[in-house]
């Protein structure tokens, strides 16, 4: 076997590992890049493909308009084809479900082998348990060698064919040195089925200490007929469950409209398919009609329904120049809109990616699991050969009948398929539930640092304030006039996409300012930006951008912008030229949930810590209106991701909240990084949680669902290991010489049944917690 199917070190290749996954479904491991000319090759890094040349995409359905495939325990395991997870076993789904999934396919063949099963195993139960019920012939209805032929008749379908995929996983377990639950069953009902299968066939092959009461050799059949039947049962279950924890994704799908009205140049309307839609279409969006793609109203007013990304029941005005996102609902106006996010681009799409590899990705904690789940079978393989042997020697007789039924209780009850759950099961269902909130996990680790985060650290500028801000003031230096200045100012910012650019370029578009054409255009990060306006070099931007470029702002003009910030206003200077200009003065107001959010959080013993590249007059201000304590003002981007690091450094479990692309590096250094849904691409890719609102009480309802999702783990985590811990030694018979007792495999099948169903159903109580 080649290392490619270790942990350790994944594959650069899928042809370097298909043998040994067992199957050529193209397994790669950590591997997410694909070939987009050889779909069988895939990579667990960036490249040119092997065979043709081609650079690797990345293996997203939504990138590479493919199919690709993943186990729901082992996301590092990626495939072209739907197929069997090498490690575990268990079936790969797709990594991103669409509405044209229809039931799974693994659960329509487990449900449809379960019930033929236990059409089997009912009659086979009563047959070998009919003795001990009550009114049954003291012979038995038939003789017992024909008692055994007709066990043997109704035992076989149910293990050649319900139990199949549970050889095969078994035996591909093996192959492939990934020892599983698989595993355990299939040798457990195997030994089972094979011993007695021989005791039927040619029992006189049997030594005489074999012999139980009148002198036949003691079957388990319906032992292993039951096993089969219970596991079939767990399964079903068990893929039920996982079905329903992608039921935020498919509520999501289902809210999209299939057809957009396109509004053709000639003036002709027409219905299309939703996937037809490209960017710049103008389309019409009628009463009552969802919103078909994330673009800009050009004509018309409505009220929109925007529940179904952020949870408000009640509908937002819209009318030219506005924001609309596709699934959203329209209310009685009509209106006409210009696309300018399709496919995967827009926030529904962007959303339902997010979900989907939050469910799929590891928490930090499923570590303890995989290494204890690494040992464990190959530690239950050992006390099953030692119980053997034990009974064999030890036991009374049958002591060999005795050996067979405890070994194979033990490998039954010992199956880890509660542990392999326990935390995926939940990390599945809260990310679910944080969607239908509207707070979307990255990934897993985010989900469970977001309870131990004991300090926040937020930018002020579209987090805690609307980001929307607008002009209040225009001052220009004496014998200037402020309609130049403005226009200046605004057609230079008409180039930034700085929150407070939109607010000037709003402001002279509203006196009806004509804009001039820019040339040299440049951003100074953190400072402001410099260009050419009608042939002279104008910069605008705050002191330390004046200080760079050596124009002296007046003392007259630092006294009139300090009062406009101490009343929470952010001024900006301008310079033409190496000589002042003047400033202008923006208002950008905090949001109407902020100060409740900070409350409830401060309450929660975190500290909160606003840092903002304004200036310190303006951020004061902002502090004290919230009561934050700990604020840093004209803070540089670079320097907001030295500041988290000093908190790192003094122990604190850090998160930073932000919206702009400056924001970026500090919530990548953060032990958790959210970002603003209101805000910028950049912040959210940045980020392992997205509030799709933009409202800080996200942040509340975060921390609750970290805080249930974590107990849910810890929960399932205390249940898988206890079942275990207690389950083996009982199926190993150390009862037996103090009570007497010994575990039937029949009773060990359903105990391990009944601890998945256990961790499944605590699991799916996530689904229904209060945020």
């Amino acid at each position: 076997m080649n290392d490619c199917c270790n942990h350790e070190t994944p594959p650069d290749t899928e042809s370097s590992c298909h043998e040994d996954a067992g199957g050529g479904a193209g397994f790669s491991e950590s591997g997410a890049y694909i070939c987009p000319m050889c779909p069988s090759v895939s990579s667990s890094k960036p490249g040119p493909c092997p065979h043709c040349g081609m650079a690797l995409e990345r293996a997203s359905p939504a990138a590479s308009g493919k199919t690709v495939y993943t186990c729901p325990m082992h996301p590092e395991v990626v495939a072209q084809e739907p197929g069997d997870c090498p490690k575990c076993g268990m079936a790969l789904e797709a990594v991103v479900a669409t509405r044209d999934d229809g039931p799974s396919a693994e659960l329509v063949d487990m449900t449809r082998r379960f019930w033929g099963s236990l059409v089997f195993t009912c009659p086979l139960l009563i047959l070998a348990m009919g003795e001990i019920m009550p009114g049954w012939p003291k012979d038995g209805l038939i003789s017992p060698v024909m008692d055994r032929w007709v066990q043997f008749a109704l035992a076989s379908p149910v293990l050649l064919w319900g139990g199949a995929p549970f050889f095969v996983r078994g035996w591909n377990s093996i192959v492939t040195r990934h020892l599983n639950m698989f595993t355990l069953v299939a040798m457990g009902t195997g030994v089972a089925f094979i011993f007695s299968t021989i005791a039927v066939i040619a029992p006189e092959i049997f030594p005489v200490s074999f012999r139980g009461h009148g002198g036949g050799v003691d079957v388990y059949f319906e032992a292993a007929a039951v096993i089969v039947t219970l596991v079939l049962l767990g399964q079903v279950l068990e893929l039920k469950a996982r079905a329903r924890t992608s039921q935020a994704i498919s509520a999501l799908l289902d809210m999209a409209p299939g057809t957009a009205r396109i509004i053709y140049e000639d003036g002709s309307e027409k219905d299309i398919p939703l996937d037809a839609v490209t960017i710049g279409d103008q389309l019409r969006v009628r009463p009552g009609e969802k919103v078909p793609v994330d673009g800009i109203v050009t004509e018309g007013a409505s009220a929109i329904d925007e529940s179904m990304m952020t949870g408000e029941p009640i509908p937002v005005e819209k009318s030219s120049g506005d924001r609309v996102t596709g699934a959203t609902l329209n209310g009685n106006g009509g209106f006409i809109m210009r696309a300018e996010k399709v496919g995967a681009d827009t926030l529904l799409a962007r959303i339902v990616e997010m979900v989907a590899n939050a469910q799929r990705s590891r928490a930090p904690i499923q570590r303890l699991a995989d290494v204890v789940a690494g040992w464990f079978v190959p530690v239950v393989l050992g006390i099953a050969v030692i119980t053997f042997i034990v009974w064999s020697i030890y036991g009374p007789p049958p002591a060999f009948a005795f050996a067979i039924v405890n070994a194979v209780a033990v490998l039954i009850i010992a199956c880890p398929c509660a542990l392999g759950l326990a935390t995926p099961m939940s990390i599945m269902v809260g990310t679910g539930r944080g969607a239908r909130a509207g707070v979307l996990f990255r990934d897993a680790q985010a989900l469970e640092i977001m309870e131990r985060v004991d300090t926040l650290v937020v930018d002020k500028t579209g987090t805690l304030t609307e980001g929307k801000p607008k002009l209040v003031m225009v001052y220009a230096v004496q014998g200037a006039d402020q309609n130049t200045l403005l226009t200046q100012v605004a057609s230079l910012e008409r180039a930034s996409e700085h929150p407070l650019a939109e607010a000037i370029v709003a402001g002279a578009m509203a006196k009806d300012l004509s804009l001039s054409p820019v040339s040299d255009f440049r951003a100074v990060t953190g400072k402001g930006v410099i260009g050419t306006v009608d042939g002279v070099q104008l910069s605008f931007g705050n002191v330390a951008l004046m200080a760079e470029i050596g124009v002296l702002v007046s003392d007259e003009i630092a006294t009139q912008a300090s009062a406009l910030q101490i009343a929470g206003n952010t001024v900006m200077f301008a310079a033409s030229g190496n000589e002042m200009a003047g400033f202008l003065a923006v208002n950008d107001p905090i949001k109407a949930t902020t100060q409740e959010a900070l409350s409830l959080l401060m309450k929660d013993g975190v500290s909160v810590v606003m840092l903002t590249g304004d200036n310190p007059g303006t951020a004061k201000a902002v502090a004290d209106t919230l009561g934050i304590q700990d604020f840093h003002a004209d803070v540089l981007p670079e320097e907001k991701g030295a500041i988290i690091q000093a908190l790192q450094n003094d122990g604190r479990t850090v998160a930073m909240a932000g919206d702009g692309v400056n924001d970026a590096p500090a919530l990548a250094q953060a032990h958790v990084g959210i970002a603003m849904g209101t805000g910028t691409d950049v912040a959210m890719e940045s980020a392992g949680v997205t509030l799709v609102k933009g409202d800080l009480r996200g942040i509340v309802r975060a921390r609750r669902l970290s805080r249930a999702t974590m107990g849910n783990i810890r929960q399932n985590l205390f249940f898988a290991f206890a079942y275990n811990t207690l389950g083996i030694p009982v199926a190993a018979g150390v009862l037996f010489p103090f009570f007497g007792l010994v575990l039937s495999p029949m009773i060990a099948g359903a105990a391990m049944s009944l601890s998945s169903v256990s961790v499944i159903a605590n699991a799916l109580r996530l689904g229904k917690v209060k945020l």
